[in-house]
């Protein structure tokens, strides 16, 4: 392992820390993400079950072959969480809006 100067571990941690810049508080995100990846799957099982509705009752190959068409047809909705911005840019940008001011 090689020896790192302070210069260099500072600008390690620039690059790979990150700063939440969302807009809420920081500790929310322990909460509102498993809750949003939650109502996502939510959303995709209740489709589900509308899209299958129509082939309940009596057996009939047509429909219940349209109800699994319909239901492959839709892509399901995906949870896609956003990545906080490095610490490099969060700073830069800190500094900028101080001067401003």
């Amino acid at each position: 392992m090689v020896r790192k100067s302070p210069q260099e571990k500072k600008q390690l941690s620039y690059a790979r820390d990150r700063r939440n810049t969302y807009g809420e508080n920081d500790k929310a995100s322990r909460k509102n993400l498993p809750r949003k990846r939650a109502r996502v799957h939510r959303a995709n099982r209740h489709r589900a079950h509308q899209d299958l509705l129509g082939a309940t009752g009596p057996v009939d190959a047509q429909v219940s072959d349209a109800a699994e068409i319909r239901l492959r047809a839709r892509r399901p909705k995906a949870f896609c969480k956003r990545p906080d911005i490095p610490l490099g840019e969060y700073v830069r940008w800190k500094l900028e809006r101080r001067q401003s001011r």
